[in-house]
């Protein structure tokens, strides 16, 4: 809500006279919090109701976390825009400890996702990794209830609710590297609507598009429609787009990392290069041994 709020604010500003309303919508993902979202569909629950308001006429975009839209957009729709990205990186947050590196052994730390599950087991196999659903408040609380001595959240999230204080440390990328498009807001039309297609068109920014576009290159070549342990986090540095990628298996016994550097403007080229590059490495092995997902 608060994204669409975000959003609706910058439409407004842009449009003196407009009126932009919010059609408030919960969808399955949203619904579904007893159980991993790798067992309950993936990305795609966060999402489907909103495509069909739109299909129905009853609303004219829908805005996304970019990290929650499939690598693959069904056929209809279209993003239109990616705005501005806030911190893209993790955050551990903690009541007790400071930090990963402090946590004893036994310790339990909650997350969503598979991503950060593999990266935990690689580098702190001493840890208890237990999954954990919910919205923010409801992760917070059961950090408070002492369900969890940690847990791990987009620092995005965060900052954008004014929970900044709740975050002990942000992981650096080299610690944690981000989810393909963590941190930005994407706009979906239904596809050849020209006209909200400019409407939208000022909330683009190049930079960040470029570097989520290469990212989602990455993931789709890797099966990131499929709930694969995968890193994908781009930066324009020096002029140049440097993109940094990771797939593993689940306990993260098996990791395959890589980087690649290129014009912005070869933005996917340079994802799927760098796909290529990790399925020399041994991707293709780890991705066949994930259920489901090939």
């Amino acid at each position: 809500m608060w994204q669409a709020v975000h959003v609706r604010d910058r439409l407004s500003s842009l449009n003196p006279g407009s009126e932009v309303v919010i059609l408030g919508m919960t969808t399955k993902g949203d619904q579904i919090l007893d159980r991993p979202l790798a067992e309950i569909g993936g990305k795609g629950l966060f999402i489907k109701e909103l495509e069909v308001a739109m299909q129905e006429g009853r609303a004219h975009l829908a805005v996304h976390s970019m990290k929650d839209v499939p690598m693959v957009m069904p056929e209809g729709f279209v993003l239109a825009a990616i705005s501005a990205r806030e911190n893209p990186r993790d955050a551990f947050v903690s009541n007790t400890y400071a930090g990963l590196d402090e946590l004893p052994a036994g310790a339990v730390v909650g997350t969503s996702s598979l991503r950060r599950e593999a990266i935990l087991r690689a580098r702190y196999p001493q840890l208890t990794i237990k999954s954990l659903r919910g919205n923010l408040d409801t992760r917070l609380k059961k950090l408070d209830a002492g369900e969890y001595d940690a847990i791990i959240l987009a620092a995005a999230g965060l900052i954008r609710l004014g929970l900044e204080n709740r975050i002990k440390a942000v992981l650096t990328a080299e610690q944690s590297l981000p989810a393909p498009g963590q941190g930005a807001l994407g706009i979906e039309l239904v596809d050849g609507d020209a006209a909200m297609a400019a409407v939208v068109a000022p909330l683009n920014d190049p930079g960040t598009a470029h570097c989520v576009k290469a990212e989602r290159a990455l993931s789709r070549a890797l099966g990131g429609s499929c709930q694969v342990p995968l890193g994908g986090y781009a930066i324009i540095d020096n002029g140049q787009l440097w993109l940094r990628g990771f797939v593993a298996s689940v306990d993260g016994k098996d990791m395959v990392a890589g980087e690649v550097r290129g014009n912005p403007v070869d933005d996917e080229a340079l994802g799927l290069q760098l796909a290529e590059q990790l399925r020399a490495q041994g991707a293709e092995a780890i991705l066949a041994r994930l259920a489901g997902c090939r």
